[in-house]
């Protein structure tokens, strides 16, 4: 099978597209058209052009796996399903995982960390903490020293107070504060503290 044309220039993402005489196409990242020495006119038998395709198919992976990470922070496990929802075979995917984890492109404990670490700048307690890190796919194994020393958000929480009430003190509002505030992962013992420091009376209403 004879190449017929490969584009001068790469699409979006750094793929050349090569078209093949039978009209059939491929779209290849320069490393594997440099590794193969394509170029117009030459000839590629079946055998060539499937072990083509199939290394054609590993780069795309280990590419997309790139792009993924270069967005956001995902585990191990969160990064191979990612890939398999976006058309990578299960084999590409869970190889192109195994390659970024030998470059140091991902790991586990660090993603844990960073996760965690958004979660309190933005002053979530410790369960929203967790389910981030569980909606994540990340190993348990790596939770307890990612959650280790999660500072007190007492202070946070008195401030996310008083922006929401100011001088309001009826009880519906302070309910719905209430309720916020456990929605964004704080305990009722903290969201108590802060209530009794604010001189909140939620006696009626915040039970353990």
């Amino acid at each position: 099978m004879r190449i017929e044309h490969i584009a001068t220039k790469p699409d979006r993402v750094g793929r050349y597209l090569i078209r093949l005489e039978n009209g059939s196409t491929m779209r290849l990242y320069r490393q594997t058209v440099e590794d193969y020495g394509l170029y117009p006119g030459m000839e590629l038998d079946e055998e060539r052009i499937a072990d083509l395709r199939k290394d054609a198919g590993a780069m795309s992976a280990k590419m997309r796996a790139v792009r993924i990470v270069s967005a956001s922070n995902v585990s191990k496990q969160d990064l191979e399903q990612r890939l398999i929802r976006k058309g990578e075979s299960p084999e590409q995917a869970k190889e192109a995982v195994q390659w970024m984890g030998d470059m140091q492109l991902v790991d586990d404990a660090q993603t844990a960390q960073q996760i965690v670490r958004r979660c309190i700048s933005r002053g979530y307690g410790v369960s929203r903490a967790k389910q981030a890190l569980y909606e994540k796919r990340i190993p348990r194994e790596y939770w307890e020293e990612a959650l280790d020393d999660y500072p007190d958000q007492t202070e946070k929480i008195v401030a996310f107070l008083q922006s929401r009430l100011g001088d309001s003190r009826e009880e519906k509002e302070v309910r719905r504060a209430s309720n916020a505030l456990m929605r964004r992962g704080h305990s009722y013992s903290e969201i108590r503290r802060a209530f009794t420091i604010l001189e909140l009376d939620t006696e009626d209403f915040l039970e353990e």
